[in-house]
């Protein structure tokens, strides 16, 4: 007797029956993925409309302010206007271009610059730094920095330690390149002492010894390199934020890198259980191919807030154009791409001011056409302001920015909820005022002028 499943119509049934469950399985599970992917969705859209709320509660902070006679008495009625001057959260931007323009070129680059960012990174790469040996751009960098300081930008240097802009006569050996690096940040830290506190100090060690997939061959082999295929990518990390540490005890160390995956994760829990003396993880988001979800900027703060660090978005692009990795040029920025960058940068600078581990957003950079050719920028390649340098200006210095106008009580108080930064505050009573400056911290503060 023949076995019903060897029968031709029972086995035809059978396959067809198989192939409508793979089909049910495969339906289900896009439905599951598309179902996880909405719930992600609405989830960042919750987020984002809660945005507000966490802002000022991480963010603003209370004041009491009392205002008194010369002879120490309330006086009530007073006028008192109080202007915020600068943000505590770090608003930046790469400043690299500063003196690449001339004439009113430059006067227009360092008006809107200043306009919106109160912190700047300058460029300290080895093999642009120090082209020939001994010959540095210490005085260029310096005149960089100090015009950050006369405009109340803060600044940082980037990076101390990097394997692709390697200088071509650096050492090729481990050990030689170890004494040279170490040279040159104790060099470079202490001679900037003042002008630039913090530090990128090493870049990416942990893509060093990336291979090429179509060559196989590294792409990337230098003295660097090698040193940190030879030790590991934490010692090398490590020997060079304790050399940095010793040049400024008090200047503020960064670990930055691009690769967010299992390795780098893997590195900052290694610096975090050693101890190792650095104070923030970097964040670089370089999006052009797609901009992240809101869900992935969320997460991603979430991964690493868990290591009790400050994060700071070290390097971050948003394309007003064709997305992609070093396009043919001319590169345009278009119409289209202009509405996109703006409405993402707003909800990007949103939600990671609401996180509360975040503590300094870096854009990369200001002018189109500056990095890779890439329409990146917040203005277009002739200077002139996009939607989303409008975006982000409405947003740093109306939406996030403390102005009021204010009168003392029958106690002579006047009270209000403030962004936390650096304030002046003018009080008018009769013929009498006075000017007094202020820095708005966490919890209450309690201010007083004196008439």
């Amino acid at each position: 007797m023949t076995d019903p499943i060897d029968c031709p119509v029972a086995a035809k049934l059978k396959r067809t029956r198989l192939i409508r469950d793979a089909c049910l399985l495969l339906i289900g599970a896009g439905l599951w993925s598309i179902s996880l992917a909405s719930s992600a969705r609405a989830e960042a859209d919750t987020w984002l409309k809660s945005a507000p709320e966490r802002i000022a509660r991480i963010r603003q902070a209370p004041v009491e302010l009392l205002v008194v006679d010369a002879a120490g008495r309330p006086v009530p009625n007073a006028i008192v206007r109080v202007e915020q001057r600068r943000h505590a959260f770090l608003f930046g931007c790469n400043v690299f271009a500063l003196y690449d323009y001339t004439g009113s070129k430059e006067q227009t680059y360092a008006r809107e610059f200043s306009a919106v960012f109160n912190y700047a990174t300058l460029p300290f790469y080895w093999g642009r730094y120090e082209p020939e040996p001994g010959q540095t751009k210490e005085e260029e960098l310096k005149r960089m920095a100090a015009w950050c300081k006369a405009y109340g930008i803060e600044t940082k240097g980037h990076p101390l330690v990097w394997h692709e802009l390697y200088p071509p006569w650096g050492p090729a050996d481990p050990a030689p390149t170890r004494e040279a690096l170490r040279a040159r940040i104790d060099r470079i830290v202490p001679a900037f002492h003042g002008l630039v506190d913090r530090w990128d100090v090493i870049n990416e060690a942990t893509a060093a010894n990336v291979v090429d997939a179509k060559t196989g061959a590294k792409k990337f082999d230098n003295g660097e390199s090698r040193w940190i295929a030879e030790a590991g990518a934490a010692p090398v990390v490590e020997q060079c934020l304790r050399w940095t540490r010793e040049a400024n005890p008090a200047a503020v160390l960064v670990y930055n890198d691009y690769n967010l995956g299992p390795e780098h994760e893997a590195l900052v829990a290694r610096l975090v259980r050693d101890h190792a003396p650095f104070d923030v993880i970097g964040i670089q988001a370089h999006m052009h191919l797609e901009e992240w979800t809101l869900e992935k900027v969320w997460e991603t703060c979430e991964t690493y807030a868990k290591y009790g660090k400050p994060l700071h978005f070290t390097e971050v692009t948003v394309l007003s154009g064709e997305h992609g990795w070093e396009r043919p040029l001319p590169w345009p920025s278009t119409p289209e791409g202009e509405q996109r960058q703006a409405a993402y940068v707003a909800q990007l600078y949103t939600l990671l001011f609401s996180h509360p581990a975040v503590e300094a957003i870096t854009w990369w950079d200001l002018a189109d056409g500056n990095w890779q050719g890439a329409p990146s920028g917040l203005v277009r390649a002739d200077l002139s302001p996009k939607s989303a340098y409008e975006r982000l200006r409405q947003l740093i210095k109306e939406s996030w920015w403390t102005r009021l106008s204010l009168t003392t009580d029958a106690d002579g108080v006047c009270r209000f909820d403030g962004f936390r930064g650096d304030y002046e505050v003018v009080v008018q009573a009769g013929m009498t005022a006075k000017t007094a400056t202020f820095t708005l911290q966490k919890g209450l503060n309690t201010w007083k002028i004196q008439l």
